[in-house]
């Protein structure tokens, strides 16, 4: 059983949110973020199967993946969503930064250029979408480019932004977050 059907939780939020029975999202951020992750998540609790494979490479996701018609149910409420992965935006892609991963310069060039190609993508996507889930890092500074970007992309656009903190792992023996004035470590 999947995390959200664990916690039982209520979907009467969403449709407000939406103010549809039916919708499309999209899953925005930058490179490395988790939407993928997110993604999978979100499709394997309620059909059993995936969206997409992840890495610790960037831009592994370089062309939106569309999955239809995944129906969440919880509680009486249910929501039909069409979800899209989309590739990770960045205002910068370098061939360079492929092969400090180990990729050959073809395969670098390669992927740089099919990135660029999925950040093109992603961004003609909103002109298509009923509201966005923005993945963020909760390690990295929340007010990059990229995500300032996609917030004042959907203000225009008045679509719904849900912004969802990954990798808060890393915070597992801390009590709050690398922003915070003060921290408290309580793995002593």
């Amino acid at each position: 059983m999947g995390i959200i059907k664990r916690l039982g939780l209520n979907f009467k939020w969403l449709k407000r949110i939406f103010k549809k029975r039916k919708a499309r999202i999209g899953i925005y951020g930058p490179p490395n973020a988790g939407k993928t992750t997110l993604a999978n998540r979100i499709v394997r609790d309620w059909t059993g199967d995936a969206m997409g494979s992840v890495s610790n490479i960037p831009h592994e996701t370089r062309r939106a993946r569309r999955r239809e018609g995944v129906t969440l149910n919880s509680n009486g409420s249910s929501v039909s969503l069409d979800i899209i992965d989309t590739p990770g935006l960045a205002t910068k892609i370098d061939f360079h930064d492929f092969m400090a991963f180990g990729l050959t310069e073809e395969e670098s060039k390669r992927r740089a250029k099919e990135a660029t190609e999925g950040v093109i993508e992603a961004v003609k996507w909103l002109d298509d979408l009923d509201g966005v889930i923005l993945v963020m890092d909760a390690t990295e500074d929340p007010y990059t480019q990229v995500n300032v970007t996609v917030i004042g992309n959907m203000e225009a656009r008045k679509l719904p932004l849900l912004i969802a903190a990954s990798k808060l792992f890393a915070f597992k023996d801390s009590l709050c977050f690398p922003t915070a004035s003060a921290c408290a470590n309580i793995s002593s």
